[in-house]
């Protein structure tokens, strides 16, 4: 194969790879429900055992990140997959509930693939190229979706037993199809040799925090949502578990295909600008979503009038798959942002992001059953999320005010860069 046509493949071998880790990243969003019945579990607890992966997923990202900068994404990604198999296939053996718990951390690994296959990918294209590049990297996140279509089958055709043996069989064949299909350049991995403390001196830069922060809100807020609205719908609207997780797809599909899109727009319109349209169109849909069902008696002039007000499933669905479109452009958008301004340590720097995203991803679907469980009113979730947008969008408005008014003060010769830049 001639050598433009590698990248190529890397993207395409990368993607799939990325796509069937986080459908095993996500399989609690489906496996969890049978358990929850079979263990008699709290909203809380149901929480914890959906989001355990998510965990592990979210702290091993720095390190593998930053291994992938020192040996290359190639081998680190087919290590990583080969070494969640046996856990995956161990799940199908467990009976109690601490059982669950330690095996969804080893399960929860898969998910750090991202932060392998992002820096990866990315230095296989040009710069011009890149935000599209990460950005068809970047819809792995549909595996969400493809457990959501394929998990509820093998459940109710085998048992849930059978999903982690499927699982862990599907992993190996990725992992060695993976390893055909893509190649190694010597020339990609970092020749620094620095020290863990040394690249995590990128701490320092504010930059990075606000990245953190945008990326627990579009990428944490996508986990905990991909991780909570099938028991969500089930719990709301009374589904069973097939429609449940179909019409839970509806949110996690786009959330995951559209993140290439999000890397054109990225590409043509600006990191900065599309964050920002993005955390508008969350902070509208989520102040809907968060209204509750609610009934009212109105007293009129000779009796008293009912009224109901609520999200029927429809409308549900329809502002759920805005949010999903949303979310999947803005994931794209803030990864733009670190190619941009942390070309030389995309690793490390993609780590520390993809940490916060993932602790993001594990701590909302606790905290959603713990408010569920303290207020009996399940929307309660989404007046959560409209809560962290409103940070990023305050955060965002008074971190680039200072650069906008710097710019239009400035001669015009004198500023050659454009603004996202200068974020």
């Amino acid at each position: 194969m001639s050598t433009d046509r590698r990248p190529l493949a890397v993207l395409v071998s990368s993607t799939f790879a990325f796509t069937i880790c986080f459908a095993i990243w996500m399989m609690f969003a489906v496996l969890g429900i049978p358990i929850k019945t079979s263990l008699g579990l709290n909203e809380t607890e149901f929480g914890l055992l959906v989001a355990t992966p998510v965990l592990s997923g979210a702290l091993v990202r720095v390190p593998l990140g930053i291994w992938t900068d020192r040996y290359g994404g190639r081998i680190v990604f087919f290590t990583l997959m080969l070494a969640c198999a046996l856990p995956i296939w161990m799940i199908s053996h467990a009976t109690a509930y601490w059982h669950f718990l330690v095996l969804g951390l080893f399960v929860g690994l898969a998910g750090g693939s991202f932060s392998v296959g992002t820096p990866y990918v990315a230095r296989w294209f040009g710069k011009e190229r890149r935000g599209l590049a990460m950005g068809v990297f970047g819809a792995g996140n549909s595996g969400s979706a493809l457990t959501k279509f394929v998990a509820p089958a093998i459940i109710a055709a085998l048992g849930w037993q059978a999903l982690p043996k499927v699982y862990a069989v599907v992993m190996v064949a990725t992992a060695l199809l993976f390893w055909f299909g893509t190649y190694s350049d010597p020339s990609h991995k970092s020749a620094s040799g620095e020290s863990f403390a040394a690249q995590m001196r990128v701490l320092k830069d504010p930059r990075v925090w606000r990245y953190c922060q945008y990326y627990s809100v579009v990428f944490g807020g996508y986990v905990a949502l991909a991780l909570w609205m099938t028991k969500y719908y089930v719990g709301e609207y009374g589904f069973g578990l097939k429609e449940a997780a179909l019409l839970a797809a509806c949110f996690s599909l786009p959330g995951g295909v559209l993140r290439a899109l999000g890397g054109w727009i990225s590409d043509k319109f600006g990191a900065y600008k599309v964050t920002w349209y993005v955390m508008w169109v969350c902070w509208v849909c989520f102040f809907i979503l968060s209204y509750p069902q609610t009934t009212m008696s109105v007293k009129t002039v000779s009796s008293t009038m009912d009224l109901h007000i609520g999200l029927g499933p429809v409308t549900f669905t329809l502002l759920l798959f805005v949010v999903g479109v949303a979310m999947a452009i803005g994931k794209a958008s803030v990864f733009r942002f670190i190619a941009d301004d942390f070309s030389d340590n995309i690793g490390a720097v993609s780590g520390v992001v993809g940490l916060a995203g993932g602790l993001g991803g594990f701590i909302l679907p606790i905290m959603f059953g713990a408010i569920v469980d303290l207020t009996g009113i399940r929307s309660s979730s989404f007046m959560l999320l409209y809560g962290t947008v409103c940070v990023s969008l305050v955060w965002m408005h008074f971190s680039f005010k200072p650069q906008t008014r710097a710019a239009v003060a400035a001669p015009a010769h004198s500023s050659t860069k454009p603004l996202r830049k200068a974020a």
